[in-house]
């Protein structure tokens, strides 16, 4: 975690408002719209963190008991899956192949133990709901000339984030920058 910078959070203008670009992707070409998708995460992380701790704290506030076990639920199975792919091979080609069936399959198996422990609207409300904010917004907003040279900082390493260490957890490193 040495040298981890947090990035500047981006403006609100830039960010959602007049000078942000967004189009539908092309589902056709599905690396063109995974590189996006990482892109746009490691430059904006900032507002996403910001806007998800945004949510968090407000259904947090209405249900803290069962918001904190599913915030448990949730890292428990993240952890244990980064674990499960640094340690097995065929997950982590897995990983490496299928990253965004690997992020569903982490929140299926949360919904389906918290379904078990109860609290399943706190769930969908309060883990899922920024997870798909973010991943929405990074699908279709377009990038910048900022954004790009951003991403290629991060990329040859001369910058760390903590989303860059998230996608490398989740084998997209060599994904970042492109």
């Amino acid at each position: 975690m040495a040298g981890v910078q947090p990035p500047p959070l981006r403006s609100l203008d830039d960010f959602l408002l007049s000078s942000a670009r967004f189009a539908v992707p092309d589902v056709r070409d599905l690396d063109r719209w995974n590189s996006r998708m990482i892109n746009n995460l490691l430059y904006y992380q900032s507002n996403y963190v910001l806007s998800a701790l945004s949510v968090l704290l407000l259904v947090g506030y209405f249900q803290p008991i069962q918001m904190f076990v599913g915030m448990t639920v949730v890292t428990a199975l993240f952890l244990g899956f980064v674990w499960a792919a640094e340690n097995k091979a065929p997950i982590r080609r897995f990983r490496r192949n299928h990253p965004l069936l690997a992020v569903l399959a982490i929140l299926l198996a949360s919904y389906l133990f918290i379904s078990v422990l109860g609290g399943v609207t706190v769930f969908l409300f309060g883990i899922a709901s920024p997870v798909l904010m973010v991943l929405v917004h990074a699908s279709m907003r377009l990038r910048n000339l900022k954004n790009k040279l951003e991403n290629k900082l991060e990329s040859i390493g001369l910058k760390r984030t903590p989303m860059g260490l998230l996608l490398e957890a989740l084998g997209q490193e060599q994904e970042a920058g492109s």
